[in-house]
């Protein structure tokens, strides 16, 4: 389906979606400095041809413009006529909606977050293991264990694209770059923030943990 296909309706819907959450992500404070940044796809999903919202560069993701968004295709690349520059990681958001046909891609900047990165950098995995929350990526047996990937958070944007496939995981529905935030994703906003509220209830977990260890050690 070509973007010219697209309703009217369904692409409001999107960004009316978008504009959600990016009012209740900055009200947690996910996008210091005007950091992080939002997509979801819009029409059906063919892996040589599809179309996302994604957050434009630069902006003050606390307020709420009529510039916030524009609509890209599958090499992240403007297809309406625009002054707006997408976000600099959109390549990262094109290769995920790529190889998993997710809905959304949500990616923000945490202290927790960047602290577990950092942590487990050298091993280039995040483990986790008997905490209550993996149950939201339906993971449900006891004491189930996931493994987060972190790549390297390289200045060359297309130099991490071109790792996730590499490391993505079919189970578990997040990446973190070193020392920088987390992407997420999901079928649709809605499981895409469920996942990215258990990611980062995850990181505050084991970063308080970590702590209790070594007062203890």
């Amino acid at each position: 389906m070509g973007f010219e296909k697209i309703t009217l309706e369904h692409k409001r819907q999107v960004l009316e979606e978008l504009a959600d959450v990016k009012a209740l992500f900055a009200s947690r404070n996910w996008f210091p400095g005007t950091s992080g940044n939002l997509s979801m796809r819009v029409g059906d999903f063919d892996p040589e041809q599809f179309y996302f919202a994604v957050t434009a560069s630069g902006k003050d993701k606390s307020l709420r413009t009529p510039e916030d968004f524009l609509f890209v295709d599958k090499q992240g690349k403007a297809i309406e006529t625009t002054n707006l520059k997408p976000s600099a990681e959109t390549l990262i958001h094109c290769e995920i909606y790529r190889l998993t046909g997710c809905g959304a891609v949500f990616h923000v900047h945490t202290v927790y977050n960047n602290l577990i990165s950092e942590f487990f950098g050298a091993d280039g995995q995040v483990p986790i293991q008997g905490i209550e929350l993996i149950k939201a990526f339906n993971i449900w047996e006891e004491n189930a264990e996931i493994r987060v990937p972190i790549l390297p958070n390289f200045a060359d944007i297309p130099s991490i694209a071109e790792l996730v496939l590499d490391v993505l995981d079919a189970k578990v529905p997040g990446i973190l770059l070193r020392n920088h935030g987390i992407y997420a994703w999901g079928k649709d906003a809605f499981e895409a923030k469920r996942h990215l509220e258990a990611f980062e209830f995850l990181f505050e977990v084991m970063y308080r943990q970590l702590l209790l260890k070594g007062a203890t050690s």
